[in-house]
């Protein structure tokens, strides 16, 4: 029986639909069966009474019709869906990861809990693909994948994993352009930064790394502090010098902040560092805003 399946006999008949759920019910794996435009509207493939769901592997289900279909909890592990239709069905938990979405149609299906992997397979194959050609092609199906699942997701008001695949689409389009050009390199700063206004915990852990950096490049300039010279001195005990690079942390946050209270002043080089800082501090305390309120707004 499995063979029909296999070889895409079955996948044309009439009954398809009834022969599929007869066989789904059999509670065995559904491995690579050949259901390319197949008409499945309404399918029923809910394991009723298991805490798992049936498993349809491997598959190709190119084109195939699954308009209203009940696929809760479904395995399609490593199935092509290329152009399949999902409108209405209900797919809440189902398993999709490492699938050919490309052109999938999920307008009004129940999407919520899906695992979707971490990538589409599209950008994974990108990843390890050695043809300059076929890298870029693969990269722009996967952008085309996650800017669909994106817009899907924000008419569905679940902006979280919107998010994500909005995300996921600037990776892919970034990894297209010329691998030292201006814009990729703009592109990953952003990224590393805030991941695309996705991740603002991203950005306190860059302020905080910005702090610390321009606290060691304070203590080795030195600072002043009413005459006296603040920083490094080798002749000077520990304690000193530990107090030495708090002041230089201090001074730092309130440069980073661009309070400036003025108690601690930059001297030499370290007025350069203060000037550069002070800039980099008020540009991401200006993103961190816009992020911040991106997210709670949603």
């Amino acid at each position: 029986m499995d063979k029909q399946w296999r070889d895409g006999n079955n996948c044309l008949k009439p009954s398809v639909r009834e022969l599929l759920e007869e066989r789904a019910k059999q509670n065995q794996p559904m491995l690579d069966f050949k259901l390319a435009n197949s008409n499945l509207e309404g399918v029923k493939l809910v394991n009723y009474g298991s805490k798992s769901g049936y498993k349809l592997l491997d598959a190709d289900l190119y084109h195939a019709n699954f308009r209203s279909a009940h696929c809760f909890m479904l395995d399609f592990s490593g199935s092509s869906l290329m152009k399949a239709d999902f409108s209405n069905a209900n797919m809440h938990c189902a398993n999709l990861e490492n699938c050919n979405l490309l052109g999938t149609k999920f307008d009004g299906a129940k999407l919520e809990n899906i695992n979707w992997g971490e990538k589409v397979i599209q950008e994974r194959m990108a990843d390890k693909c050695e043809s300059l050609d076929e890298r870029l092609d693969l990269y722009e199906q996967a952008e085309e994948i996650y800017r669909n699942l994106r817009k899907i997701f924000e008419n569905e008001g679940l902006f979280e994993t919107a998010g994500f695949f909005f995300e996921r689409e600037m990776i892919s389009r970034r990894m297209q352009m010329p691998r030292w050009s201006v814009r990729r390199v703009l592109s990953k700063l952003v990224d590393i930064v805030c991941g695309y206004g996705e991740r603002p915990l991203r950005i306190i852990i860059f302020s905080n790394m910005v702090i610390l950096l321009f606290s060691c490049l304070y203590f080795l300039a030195g600072l002043s502090f009413s005459g006296e010279q603040l920083g490094f001195d080798a002749q000077l005990p520990l304690l000193e010098n530990t107090m030495a690079f708090l002041n230089s942390i201090y001074f730092s946050v309130v440069t980073f902040t661009t309070l400036g209270y003025g108690d601690i002043a930059p001297q030499g080089l370290s007025r350069l560092f203060t000037a550069i800082e002070a800039l980099m501090g008020s540009f991401t305390m200006a993103l961190f805003v816009v992020v911040f309120v991106k997210k709670m707004t949603r």
